[in-house]
């Protein structure tokens, strides 16, 4: 696959970032960076690399969050890039959801409507 290739499928699967195709001596060796910005923030930055084994690609999808220098939050990867990018943002809504569930039973236990239980005497 060439870089001009390996672009257009980026840009056809993620239109909102902004992609830079790195240049590669090797072809089977593809990378690219996307970012998302707002004005000088950048709000999120979506690395993507594509290798060819026997015939076959494999992608290697990673995002961080904002800012240019932020450490990346988890790396997925699949026969498609389309898989990658999904089942990165499956692992990123159940993470959200772990600490949707977290924050909620905080909260419930911070609520004074609820009754307080009296400590267990140590005899039982």
């Amino acid at each position: 696959m060439k870089s001009a290739e390996f672009r257009k499928e980026l840009v056809k699967i993620m239109p909102g970032y902004r992609w830079t195709v790195h240049k590669s001596s090797n072809p089977e060796r593809l990378a690219a960076t996307g970012i998302q910005s707002s004005g000088f923030n950048r709000l999120s930055t979506l690395q993507v690399n594509r290798t060819e084994k026997g015939g076959a690609p494999w992608y290697s999808v990673r995002s961080a969050p904002h800012g240019a220098k932020s450490l990346f939050a988890a790396e997925i990867g699949g026969l498609t890039l389309a898989r990658a990018l999904r089942d990165l943002q499956t692992h990123y809504q159940r993470k959200a959801a772990n600490y949707r569930a977290l924050a909620s039973r905080l909260e419930e236990g911070r609520a004074t409507d609820h009754p307080t239980q009296p400590p267990e005497s140590p005899n039982g």
